[in-house]
């Protein structure tokens, strides 16, 4: 005949239940941890991505973007054109189409313009019967060069630098051109000022603001 064991005594069951209750404990404690590494991961990468991209190198979001043919550009006039935008998503659609105005001033000689009014950012039209540009928003006005003739703004349209390669004009894009980002860009570029020879001041450098 089988023995039957002789059950467990009080302090025996409270000891086993202790027991399981610190094993369910323990599991869930270490469940916890990894859902709340997982979430701390989760907003931890983008929050580093964003703040090691706000301190890196600027010029990686600028491309040379071709605007077309030198020859489909008339010497003279002023055209809208659009570009894709060189930091785009596969969602972003048509809003990476960014608008500018492309001026052929002579043979070699482009100036393109962003669209946005130096003011506030609305967009500019152009109207060739008079040659200017003019923004619906607050009244700016530009002749045709870009510059102010009235308003608000109290600087001309901004431009893209350009070149001219293997017959077609070329805009550096991947941001809309501000002062602040021109003024930026030419710190970077611009050279320390040099005491002169003769006078013992600081020179000038060959960038200027436009």
């Amino acid at each position: 005949m089988d023995e039957k064991l002789p059950p467990p005594s009080p302090p025996e069951q409270e000891a086993q239940l202790q027991s399981e209750r610190d094993s369910r404990r323990s599991f869930l404690m270490k469940v916890g941890l990894v859902l709340n590494s997982v979430i701390v991961l989760g907003v931890a990468v983008p929050l580093v991505r964003y703040l090691f991209a706000a301190v890196g190198p600027k010029k990686e979001f600028l491309r040379w973007v071709a605007l077309g043919d030198v020859s489909s550009f008339r010497e003279g006039d002023t055209t809208l054109i659009s570009f894709e935008n060189p930091i785009r998503e596969a969602w972003d659609g048509v809003t990476d189409k960014i608008p500018a105005y492309v001026r052929r001033e002579g043979s070699s000689r482009f100036k393109v313009f962003a669209i946005n009014c130096a003011h506030l950012g609305c967009p500019v039209r152009w109207f060739p019967e008079s040659q200017l540009f003019m923004c619906p928003c607050h009244g700016g006005v530009y002749y045709a060069d870009g510059s102010r003739a009235s308003g608000p703004p109290e600087r001309g349209l901004f431009t893209y630098p350009t070149r001219i390669e293997n017959g077609k004009l070329l805009i550096d894009a991947g941001q809309i051109p501000t002062f602040a980002t021109q003024a930026r860009l030419l710190q970077e570029i611009k050279p320390c000022p040099q005491p002169s020879p003769k006078t013992g001041k600081p020179g000038t450098s060959d960038f200027t603001t436009g």
